[in-house]
């Protein structure tokens, strides 16, 4: 394993998550290692909106979430790892595409309490973002695997669980893809109530939707049903950039309803709360040619974010959300409306520790992505 270790708990005792604040059981039942840095920041985007027609525009940044790598999959992480550690595991293994953010994000901070990370692999286009994750990978002392299908790589998850087992005397701890289980996405549920605690400080207003990627579902579900335990009208805007079968209507209501059911089990006064379409509007029309396929309009959502608010995004996630919503600002669906865009997409400077790494080191079928 990687030299490079750091203890995820801080010298000081963090600030309770506002969720814990809420329903203080939950804290008990829920355990949680301090990963990320939080919470993320608020800020206008009065000039990208000025650009695109909207007079409340909003940006929540979580690619700051944490010092070694951010973005919002920290947040899951912080439930799904302190469970792995819980229960004695050793190992994470956990699937995604290659270069994916989950996977790296995993990989990182896994290392960070000293387990080691198991990262199960599909192909992906080649991006420069993809290369610097496959190395943060390396470093982090991840072992990569990539698999030509879906159905190959379900078969391989297998083999690598059996062979875990035989080496180490039980399987790894498994992360879905996203770490978007129902622990996982509590995360998210609190992010809601971390922005609510913001809207209480004035920062920005209640927003009337929220614009952020529909991947693996957890970041929507959290904040939709988190919004929904507040109170607050807001509606999610799911801006889908995976295949159907891995995000939809069906499993969005599924997972809606196995986060309620965690939440209500751990703590009896977290308030009943029901999926409904008027809180998650899924959109499908700037998913482009695929996953992780760059489009016209996500490119020019790039430079107005870069320009304007001096933004980064990334193609295959961020780029495409807010490429719907400046698609529904200019044609004046939003027109009076309170809008609040999710970044989900990492934003700290990883250059310096994958500078040196060696892509050879990596298994032969990752290394055509140099």
């Amino acid at each position: 394993m990687n030299d490079q270790r750091h203890d995820p708990q801080p010298e000081s005792p963090a600030p309770p998550l506002p969720l814990f604040v809420a329903y203080p059981r939950l804290a008990a039942s829920l355990p949680r290692l301090v990963l990320g840095t939080f919470p993320t920041p608020v800020s206008s985007m009065r000039r990208l909106g000025a650009v695109v027609g909207l007079a409340d525009l909003f940006l929540k940044d979580d690619g700051p979430s944490s010092e070694f790598y951010g973005g919002n999959k920290v947040r899951k992480l912080e439930f799904l790892l302190a469970a792995a550690l819980g229960r004695g595991f050793r190992e994470v293994l956990t699937v995604g595409y290659a270069g994916s953010n989950h996977a790296t994000a995993t990989a990182v901070h896994a290392e960070r309490v000293g387990m080691r990370s198991i990262s199960m692999l599909l192909p992906q286009p080649g991006a420069a973002y993809l290369r610097s994750n496959l190395l943060l990978s390396l470093a982090a002392g991840a072992e990569l695997h990539e698999y030509r299908s879906p159905l190959v790589l379900a078969a391989g998850v297998l083999l690598e669980m059996l062979r875990h087992t035989l080496r180490h005397a039980r399987p790894p701890f498994f992360i879905p893809p996203g770490g978007s289980s129902a622990l996982g996405t509590v995360g998210f549920v609190n992010a809601a109530f971390e922005l609510a605690e913001q809207v209480k400080a004035g920062v920005a207003p209640i927003p009337d939707r929220v614009y952020v990627a529909f991947g693996s579902m957890g970041s929507v579900v959290g904040l939709a049903l988190g919004f929904a335990a507040l109170g607050w009208p807001t509606r999610v805007v799911a801006v889908r950039v995976v295949d159907e079968r891995y995000a939809d209507r069906r499993g969005t209501v599924a997972l809606w309803r196995r986060v309620d059911s965690l939440l209500r089990r751990s703590d009896a006064g977290f308030p009943a709360t029901a999926y409904s379409d008027d809180r998650v509007e899924i959109r499908d029309e700037f998913r482009g040619d695929g996953y992780a396929c760059f489009s016209p309009e996500g490119e020019r959502a790039v430079a107005l974010a870069a320009q304007s608010e001096g933004l980064k995004l990334d193609g295959t996630y961020t780029a495409k959300t807010l490429a719907c919503l400046i698609a529904d600002a200019e044609s004046g669906h939003l027109a009076g409306r309170r809008v609040l865009f999710w970044n989900t997409c990492n934003s700290v400077d990883v250059s310096r520790r994958v500078a040196g790494i060696d892509p050879a080191r990596l298994p032969r079928s990752l290394q055509n992505y140099f």
